[in-house]
């Protein structure tokens, strides 16, 4: 059995992956591989190395004789992968302040300016906007990371980190909302350069939570819709 070929298996991960973070293929669609395969343009074999590793990520479940699916989402288990990660990264925020280096900070605070920038810049209405503003927030956030220091907290981070569920946040969001989530870095920002931790790690855990509420917000509308056709 010969090994799949790598660039049609990164190819694969890649697509699919964005397709599960950005909604297309929502909670709960069958991953139906010769169908994947068609709109991919490649083989089954990459298609299923790509699943098995989306599966390791936790954006993919299988099921015994139903094949993969994107991973359905409870509004409980929403409710807990917010609350793991609001103390996760407020700890994180506070082992940072403490141990990152003057040159980490200015690199936290050009990393919020940068955002600022793109939220600006963009459409935030646009799927494409809404991608950059993603990315932009994900470099704020793993350079408070990387300034901790702290490699287990790191990897617990990565593994509770829901990145479909922060890009839906931002797809919900509109202008005054991500507006918000600016003057939230800004602000964690300067409390980490001022070195009080305890600031910092409310003001992240404030920030998150106003994330975590925007997901359940469409989630209840979304649930609505669908009971009521409305």
């Amino acid at each position: 059995m010969t090994a799949p070929d790598n660039v049609g298996v990164e190819l694969a991960y890649e697509r699919v992956r964005a397709a599960i973070v950005e909604n297309r293929y929502p909670p709960g669609q069958r991953l139906v591989e010769q169908r994947l395969a068609e709109e991919l343009g490649l083989s089954r074999t990459p298609i299923r190395e790509a699943l098995r590793m989306l599966e390791a990520e936790g954006l993919v479940v299988s099921e015994r004789n139903r094949g993969a699916m994107v991973r359905p989402l409870s509004t409980t288990e929403v409710v807990d992968l917010y609350g793991l990660r609001i103390r996760l990264e407020s700890y994180a925020v506070e082992v940072a302040t403490e141990r990152a280096t003057e040159t980490e900070l200015g690199a936290l605070v050009a990393t919020a300016d940068a955002f600022s920038e793109i939220r600006r810049s963009v459409d935030v209405d646009a799927v494409e906007g809404v991608r950059l503003i993603h990315e932009a927030n994900r470099r704020f956030h793993d350079t408070i990371i990387s300034a901790a220091r702290h490699r287990r907290l790191a990897t617990m981070l990565a593994r509770t980190v829901d990145i479909p569920l922060v890009f839906q946040a931002f797809r919900t969001f509109g202008a005054a909302e991500i507006e918000r989530s600016d003057t939230f870095h800004h602000l964690i920002a300067e409390a980490m350069s001022r070195r009080d931790a305890t600031r910092a790690a409310a003001l992240m855990a404030e920030h998150i939570a106003q994330g975590r509420d925007a997901v359940l917000d469409a989630m209840a509308l979304a649930e609505k819709t669908e009971r009521t056709g409305a």
